[in-house]
């Protein structure tokens, strides 16, 4: 017989996979382990981040009084 686990069990279980896989890119990073390839894809993505939370913070005003 199969266990099911529930779809709020799956979704933790692979939130802590992807944390644990986060946490170790980012020890290497810091020890500078990382491709440099791998570091400028992750430079790429932390600005449009950024950028994108910015445009979000711009906006939330026009949103609230409206």
């Amino acid at each position: 017989m199969s266990d099911v686990i529930s779809r709020e069990q799956a979704f933790i279980n692979a939130r802590r996979v992807l944390d644990l896989a986060r946490e170790r890119r980012d020890r290497d990073r810091a020890a500078g382990r990382l491709d440099p390839a791998a570091e400028l894809i992750l430079r790429r993505i932390e600005r449009r981040q950024a950028a994108e939370r910015a445009t979000q913070t711009a906006s939330a005003p026009l949103r609230s009084a409206a």
